[in-house]
């Protein structure tokens, strides 16, 4: 690739990790104003047509059984980690995106503490969703340690 795409491939991943992050950051503030029967509300309204159909699916009582079992102590974690998570994240864009040099080794750090975490994580809950955003991650850690040596260079 010539080095003004990779540079263009930089920008658009920052900014969908921008909107990623204000996305978390929403989903925290939420978290803490949901409560748990609304949570069991909408997994029982998600799941019913796919129960009608098969009682037995593992993925729709899964859900519905998560919802059911979602304590306080379990919403305020996940409230604080999304709200924790994108808070840096968008701090750490911002930085990027206004070409800040010293934000570049302090992303890198960053992302991969996530990257490791997000392994972690996946050990526990095998998730595909979990493996498509790392693997995300690791793209943009790529992309932000090639822009850092290139703006070294200038």
């Amino acid at each position: 690739m010539k080095e003004k795409d990779i540079r263009l491939v930089f920008d658009i991943s920052l900014i969908l990790k921008g909107v990623d992050a204000l996305v978390e950051v929403a989903g925290g503030l939420l978290a803490f104003f949901v409560s748990k029967q609304f949570l069991v509300t909408l997994a029982t309204l998600v799941t019913r047509g796919e129960l009608a159909e098969d009682p037995h699916d593992v993925i729709a009582h899964y859900l519905l059984q998560a919802a059911q079992n979602f304590s306080i102590g379990e919403q305020h974690f996940a409230a604080f980690y999304l709200i924790g998570h994108g808070a840096v994240k968008l701090w750490l864009v911002i930085g990027l995106l206004r070409g800040k040099l010293w934000y570049y080794p302090v992303a890198l750090v960053v992302f991969t503490l996530f990257i490791l975490y997000q392994a972690y994580l996946f050990v526990f809950n095998a998730s595909i969703w979990l493996v498509a955003i790392t693997i995300v991650d690791m793209v943009v850690v790529a992309l932000t340690w090639h822009e850092w040596r290139y703006r070294r260079r200038m």
